[in-house]
């Protein structure tokens, strides 16, 4: 049974940091290209940032909205993908999901981040 488990949300003050984790399980880990997604009430599920397999060079994408605040990495061995959130703003607010994909697609059930003072 696939699953990944999101963890790390939260409510933080704008500026602040958090540090989400996706842990995986049921999957061979290092073959799925990872990546964090998140939807705001009445807005469409976005790509904030996507890790590809080490078959795939590891390469690293981000949505323009977070690039140079948000960083995403994946420790195979742990079979864990996280996203470090800095310097968030009030329109980081959104539920935060984990995906894996390769020959199949799968996702996480989805972390709270509410950015606000």
């Amino acid at each position: 049974q696939v699953q990944l488990v999101e963890s790390g949300g939260g409510l933080v003050q704008p500026g602040g940091s958090l540090r989400l984790s996706c842990a995986a399980s049921g999957i061979y880990f290092s073959v799925y290209n990872m990546a964090w997604y998140r939807q705001a009430p009445g807005k469409q599920r976005e790509l904030v940032a996507s890790i590809r397999s080490i078959m795939n060079g590891n390469t690293i994408n981000y949505a323009d909205s977070v690039t140079g605040r948000f960083t995403i990495s994946r420790d195979d061995a742990k079979e864990t993908v996280y996203l470090q959130m800095n310097r968030l703003k009030p329109d980081d607010t959104a539920v935060y999901y984990c995906n894996a994909n390769f020959n199949s697609d799968f996702w996480g059930q989805g972390t709270q981040v509410t950015v606000s003072s």
